[in-house]
């Protein structure tokens, strides 16, 4: 017989600020909940004696909080190798030694390999937090095709012997753990012949088995596909093509390759017989696709792409050129020279001998910027002997881009900076010449120094007692030569400047910056390193000007046996420890839960997180079980709950989304629906009766380039009405009669209202929104914007809203530094955040320090980065300061969740700060939440051509973000048959996964075989901005892991060697060599591979970069190797951009033996590896002290 326990609730009460106990459905059996004041019991709350025991206590209980602490294993590291097998064992010890010693602490792998040669099993020795091994097995078929995948299951340890039954435990982890799936491996179907064409996929996972992505191989039908030729000419040194509508292709005479996704959408690509794509078609509904076309001159250079909006028509007007289309035109030594975006105005390019960029301008540059630079005038850049960028300004020359490049072109020899000159400009002095082009210049924007420190360098001796490394060799065997040491970068509004300092021990690791800020403050930061490299503490001395007060914090660092953070601790002013994170993993690496704030074992919040066995974040805490959690979500994506609507989602977008907080206790959901384009259609909203009346709801549709064209909101249901209020009902025009994607108006076709959303009232039209030449909103009356004027880094320096005035102050790399609207001026000082010259915040970890109340805030973020509830301790509890929930494009829910919150801090949707304006700040550009758009165009349009270059997120908010208004793209390889790729493709669709191709280099994110993420976005690109087809990538090469545990560790090569003997063909160059080339011209490369091919070789990088959600293989080129060393170093010790930048170029100049980093696409990949070399300082070496959204360099999620 069941024995039930009831508990009703008549009178609800509801602690706004303070954490309780909420029980909304029956707990797991043998569980305890407690509470030091309440414990809430709400209907649906139930459990039965016969299902065990359920314990509550007021007060406290017998296990604390619930959540665990870290509690350190002791590790035998002795190795069992077995002689029988082929193996590759590689060691890094993380404590000094000069033997073989098996008793010290270790990382140890081994990669076990058959009779043929191929990969058979992959061990982590002991790596796992409980000291486990991690094996991943590597089965073929009867014909030696890797048609499994297996994912990693942990084992009892071996010592490094091999493990047998790794599929049986494997079954068995994957269907306990909480992850309840019989299939941990992914299967491909491969057809029956020589071409060993993938018919279909499926991933790991029950549910996936009858979710199979589907590969179609056919010819095109006749008339299917409509067919563009050129007619190009040379004008001014450059090619101009005339687009030419050529009628159709005939049968047959296209590949047509068809992917379908595990919910059925379909992308097509047509190629032609030399393998350009001539035709992207994604399937929207059975009458309606979305075709991109891709035309190619005479020279088989891309001329012209033509996006769904203009392909739709007969003809591509000239208007619609104008518009829509990306135009291309490339001099007669095929470098772009010339470029016009749609809707923006023409930018040029002028290069030196090296085919390095000299000069460029967008069209905002030529013809003149009010109080920056004359009409006429060139964004250039300078270098040195070894192609460093040494400084960077604006010069005016009245002479044409061709007449430009032909004076550099008819120079005698390339001419180059050198040190030891001397030039002032915009009060700077700099230490070097100008005697390459240009000699005139008007503006001086950056400078960077390398080998040595310029002679006003603050002097160091040393650092927490470490020494200093020399920047000369009188008395030491290393010096700085070679090193970035100093970078300055001036304020682009005035001549204020930001000068930064990097100090480095002596094996070349940075251990301290210091950066002199535009008031005459500075921020120090040193660390105290230990032998592996990572830091036991950081101090960081800040003081906003010479005589403001000075702030002094102490970061404290603790680890577990494989260097991962498990304990974070911070100390400001000399005060109190307080702990701002324990982290305890599963055996996976998985951060399984968070301890936040205040002391081990007694933290504020113990979270908890749950994942699928796709490697998917499926809750935060648990919704329907909130205990004293202060809240919790859950994301459904194949799962959704059946008392809502939504369909199940198989191909990674979310279903459904359900949330609760303490402040109500009540349960909230989102289901949502999607077109054949993963945008997002419609958010409805469910609330905590199960019902949907229609609250916070959303609906949207667009054109065919994904510009919204309508958007339906509704906001809360009010007192004494029977349907919440109609927010918005907005119809979206563009300009050119709808063939643009510049919002021209807006008007409301409803009943919406002025006052909430979008400020139209109902049966209004709204007024004309006006735009500059770069393509930049200039006003948008209707919310009282009636100027906005931009930067050269079109940025908004000023807007004038209802007669009141924002001024911005950036430095030259696009760093915000200083906001003034009416009488109130807000400082961003490396993240130190004053308002009217007074402190009022710094961020941490875990959300940020309130300067005023001398209290740690934490912030609970979902999975896009949005704040979403704010907390502090408040004496024995926890005091909720704020929460926020969001519509699907940001806009922020009203008529509940009240709480004021800080007023000073503003970083809400998206972790971004939000302006007086409405728009939230992302850095590159300014996003609107009310209308779903950008104001401006994306910096990297020319990587997402299909869409509009406003749209926000490939209109899926949901399942995207975008960090800072930039993109991503992803790399297609073939399938070796032998547990390597071979790169075929790469595709501009915000997407940094590898993914499997068909037999002609198709493949689709949505629908190809997911074999791993690449490091950069950009990984196998070359500068060029195409792929580097026959790059070889091979998930078990352990090789760079190796190369980056010498360089990250306290093995040699040290830093300083590495980089004195890595530039080509030298002994450490690893992209020509490997970690264990031999200088002097010993060639690693396989028979046939050309250079470049083995330069971008991938390999596994397996370095923690602390991301808690990433369960997938990472593969780094071997370009990115050397980039993550150095964005290592950088974010290591809170580096800004502009001197990371430094380093990127000194690496590369090294291993490349001539400068490689001004192409678009090797300046992606330096900035994410500086964003990931950032994010590892974040989590285990925990730099907290960057510029929130005011640094645009932050990478993708």
């Amino acid at each position: 017989m069941y024995k039930k326990i009831f508990i009703s609730i008549g009178l609800l009460w509801s602690l706004h600020h303070y954490g309780q106990v909420v029980l909304s459905a029956p707990p797991a059996p043998n569980t305890e909940v407690a509470d030091p004041q309440s414990i809430r019991m709400l209907p649906g709350f139930s459990f039965s004696s016969a299902s065990g025991t359920f314990r509550a206590y007021i007060g406290g209980s017998s296990s604390g909080n619930g959540g665990g602490t870290y509690t350190p294993i002791n590790v035998n590291y002795s190795s069992n190798i077995p002689s029988t097998e082929n193996y590759i064992y590689t060691r890094q010890y993380l404590v000094p030694t000069t033997v073989s010693d098996g008793s010290l602490q270790q990382i140890q792998n081994v990669q076990f390999f058959d009779g043929l040669g191929r990969p058979k099993q992959t061990v982590s020795i002991k790596s796992t937090p409980t000291g486990k091994d991690l094996v991943t097995h590597i089965p073929y078929d009867n014909f030696g095709r890797q048609v499994d995948s297996w994912l990693p299951v942990p084992m009892s340890s071996l010592s490094g012997n091999i493990q047998t039954g790794v599929e049986g435990s494997a079954n068995s982890y994957y269907q306990a753990n909480g992850i309840n799936d019989s299939f941990p491996f992914s299967h491909k179907t491969l057809e029956n012949s020589p071409l060993d064409r993938v018919l279909n996929q499926k991933n790991p996972g029950n549910d996936w088995q009858s979710k199979p992505v589907v590969f179609g191989y056919e010819a095109n039908a006749a008339g299917e596909v409509k067919k563009y030729t050129t007619n190009t000419s040379w004008v001014e040194g450059a090619t101009s093509s005339e687009l030419i509508a050529s009628g159709t292709y005939g049968e047959a005479q296209l590949y047509k390759n068809t992917v379908t996704d595990e919910d059925g959408n379909k992308t097509i690509e047509f190629k032609n017989g030399s393998g350009q794509t001539l035709l992207v078609r994604k399937v929207i509904s059975s009458s309606e696709n979305a075709d991109t076309y891709y035309v190619y001159n005479e020279y088989d250079q891309l001329a012209f792409v033509i996006p769904p909006l203009a392909s739709v028509n007969t003809t591509v007007s000239a208007a619609a050129m104008e518009h829509l289309c990306y135009q291309y035109k490339y001099d007669g030594q095929k470098r772009l020279v010339e470029k016009k975006l749609p809707g923006k105005g023409l930018e040029q390019m002028v290069y030196n001998k090296k085919d390095q960029i000299i000069l460029s301008r967008d069209i905002a540059l030529k013809n003149g910027i009010a109080n920056f630079s004359a009409d006429q005038s060139w964004l250039f850049t300078k270098y040195d002997r070894f192609g460093r960028v040494v400084y960077t300004g604006i010069t005016r020359d009245t002479n044409s881009r061709n007449a430009i490049q032909n004076t550099i072109d008819n120079q005698p020899v390339d001419t180059f900076e050198t040190r030891g000159g001397s030039l002032t400009l915009n009060g700077a002095g700099i230490e070097y010449g100008n005697t390459a082009y240009p000699t005139t210049v008007d503006k001086l924007l950056t400078v960077n120094y390398y080998d040595t420190y310029p002679q006003e360098a603050p002097a160091v001796s040393t650092v927490l007692g470490q020494e200093v490394l020399p920047q000369t060799t009188q008395n030491s065997e290393v010096s700085t030569k070679s090193l970035p040491t100093a970078s300055y970068v001036k304020n682009i509004e005035n001549d204020g400047w930001t000068k930064s300092f990097t100090y480095y021990d002596k094996k070349g690791r940075a251990i301290a910056t210091n950066s002199l800020n535009h008031l005459g403050g500075y921020t120090k930061t040193e660390s105290f390193l230990k032998f592996s490299g990572v830091p036991e503490y950081s101090l960081i001395e800040h003081k906003r000007s010479a005589n403001d007060t000075k702030v002094n914090i102490k970061e404290t660092f603790e680890y577990d046996h494989q260097e991962r953070l498990v304990r974070h601790w911070n100390q400001v002013n000399g005060g109190a420890q307080e702990l701002l994170a324990e982290n305890l993993y599963n055996d996976l690496g998985q951060l399984q839960t968070k301890n936040v704030g205040n002391t081990t074992g007694s933290p504020l919040q113990s979270v908890k997180y749950a994942y699928n066995i796709r490697g998917w974040v499926t809750k935060v805490n648990d919704p329907a079980n909130l205990q004293n959690k202060l809240f919790a979500y859950e994301l459904r994506y194949n799962n959704p709950n059946g008392q809502f609507s939504g369909s199940a989602r198989y191909n990674g977008n979310i279903s459904q989304m359900s949330w609760i907080t303490q402040n109500d206790a009540v349960l909230r959901n989102y289901s949502y629906e999607y077109d054949g384009l993963n945008r997002l259609k419609e958010g409805r909203f469910w609330d905590a009766m199960n019902l949907e009346r229609g609250e916070y709801h959303e609906q949207l549709t667009y054109d065919l380039n994904g510009n919204i064209k309508s958007l339906l909101r509704r906001g809360r249901q009010l007192p004494g009405y029977t349907a919440p209020e109609v927010m918005d009902n907005l119809e979206y025009h563009y300009e050119n009669g709808e063939q643009s994607n510049k919002l021209s108006y807006l008007k409301e076709i409803g009943t919406g209202n002025a006052i909430s959303g979008y400020p139209l009232a109902s049966g209004s039209t709204g007024s004309t929104i006006t735009y500059d030449v770069n393509g930049n909103m200039t006003t948008q009356v209707d919310k009282g914007i009636s100027s906005i004027q931009y930067n050269y880094l079109n940025l908004p320096g000023k807007i004038t809203q209802n007669s009141k005035v924002t001024d911005y102050i950036y430095r030259a790399d696009g760093v915000k530094v200083k906001k003034v609207f009416d009488t109130k001026t807000t400082d961003y000082l490396d993240g130190f955040q004053y308002e009217n010259s007074t402190l009022k915040f710094f961020p941490t970890t875990e959300g940020y320090f309130n300067v005023e109340t001398g209290k740690y805030v934490y912030n609970y973020t979902d999975h896009l980065g949005n704040i979403r509830l704010s907390y502090a301790k408040n004496g024995a509890g926890t005091e909720v300061i704020e929460e926020s929930n969001y519509y699907p494009f940001g806009l922020k829910h009203e008529g509940y969740n009240g709480l004021a919150g800080n007023s000073v801090y503003k970083y809400k949707y998206n972790g971004k700060e939000l302006q007086e304006t409405g728009m939230y700040d992302y850095g590159a550009r300014m996003y609107m939440a009310d209308i779903g758009r950008w104001g401006t165009v994306d910096p990297l349009a020319e990587q997402y051509r299909r869409w509009s270059p406003y749209n926000y997120a490939v209109n899926n908010p949901i399942r995207f973000i975008d960090p800072d208004g930039r993109g991503v793209t992803s790399t297609g390889v073939k399938d070796n048959k032998d547990g390597t790729y071979t790169v075929v493709n790469a595709k501009d669709d915000g997407n940094n996964g590898i993914y499997l191709a068909d037999d002609k280099g198709d493949y689709d994110i949505n629908t190809s075989q997911h074999i791993a993420n690449s490091l950069t976005p950009r990984s196998f690109m070359g500068d060029d901005n195409k792929a580097v087809e026959g790059a070889v990538i091979s998930p078990g090469d352990l090789s760079g892991n190796d190369f980056l545990n010498d360089l990250m560790g306290p093995n040699e090569p040290n830093i300083i060697k590495y980089m004195a003997n890595g530039k080509g063909n030298e002994q450490y160059d690893f992209k020509t060599n490997g970690p264990n080339g031999e200088a002097g011209g010993t060639d690693q490369r396989p028979e046939g591979m050309t250079v470049q091919q083995y330069s971008y070789r991938g390999v596994l990088f397996s370095v923690d970069t602390g991301d808690e959600t990433d369960n997938v293989s990472v593969i780094a080129s071997a370009r990115d190797i050397g980039n993550f060393g150095a964005g290592y170093i950088a974010g290591n010790n809170g580096l800004t951009w502009g001197t990371a930048r430094l380093g990127f170029d000194a690496l590369q100049s090294k291993q490349q033996g001539t400068f490689a980093t001004e192409g678009q696409t090797t300046q992606m990949a330096q900035k994410v590896g500086h964003t990931l070399g950032h994010k590892n300082y974040d989590s285990r070496r925990a730099a907290v002290y960057k510029s929130q959204s005011s640094n645009p360099l932050r990478g993708p999620k």
